[in-house]
């Protein structure tokens, strides 16, 4: 079952990675992705370990993003691929048939690709600007998403689309209008001072049910 709501981790304001996610699991989500940077190998398989148990306690699923062997030595719930990263195909291979898999996509192109992969969701963005990325690929704003899911649907592609980028707790509406599944958020809630209130506004714009 893919949420509707996928919480990005960062490390804000002294706290890491860890903190934030319990914070976030308390408040209420249950999708978690982990995505750390600048770290070594050691560093990130710590953080993971740790932000299993953490989603283990909350039941949150817990998604790796980029580092795909190391969602396999955590036994977390899938992996995040970036569209510079390992082939899903190549993902699945190493994963097994369980775990998630999603990737990432800017233009139709990428969804014909990552659709051809058999990818589990899509990532679908930048919305718009946003500081928690680097190598931002173009903003596709709530047009070039419509456009996009128009696309899928004339072409009868049936994949979650979970839109990314800058979102606010305003934009969740009229994303799942567009017709998104979901959307993927870091800093609204990482920066937020009442992450439950947060959370519980974002939940109130998007449907019920998972796909």
């Amino acid at each position: 079952m893919i949420s509707r709501l996928h919480y990005i981790s960062q490390e804000t304001n002294g706290k890491s990675h860890v903190e934030n996610i319990e914070e976030a699991c308390k408040a209420g989500v249950d999708w978690v992705q982990l995505r750390v940077k600048n770290k070594t190998d050691d560093e990130l398989l710590s953080i993971a370990k740790e932000a299993k148990e953490v989603c283990k306690k909350h039941k949150a699923k817990l998604i790796i993003n980029d580092h795909v062997q190391v969602a396999k030595k955590v036994k977390a719930h899938g992996v995040h691929l970036g569209k510079q990263d390992m082939a899903p195909k190549e993902a699945r291979e190493i994963l097994g048939d369980r775990p998630y898999i999603g990737g990432t996509a800017n233009t139709w192109e990428d969804i014909q690709r990552l659709a051809e992969a058999k990818v589990d969701y899509i990532g679908l963005g930048p919305f718009r600007h946003t500081e928690t990325k680097d190598n931002l690929s173009p903003v596709l704003g709530i047009k070039g998403i419509s456009a996009i899911l128009n696309n899928m649907i004339i072409e009868d592609l049936h994949i979650p689309i979970i839109a990314i980028g800058g979102i606010q707790v305003e934009d969740v509406f009229d994303l799942q209008l567009s017709g998104c599944h979901g959307v993927a958020i870091a800093s609204l809630i990482n920066t937020s001072e009442d992450k439950k209130e947060t959370i519980t506004e974002i939940k109130y714009c998007l449907p019920d049910g998972d796909f």
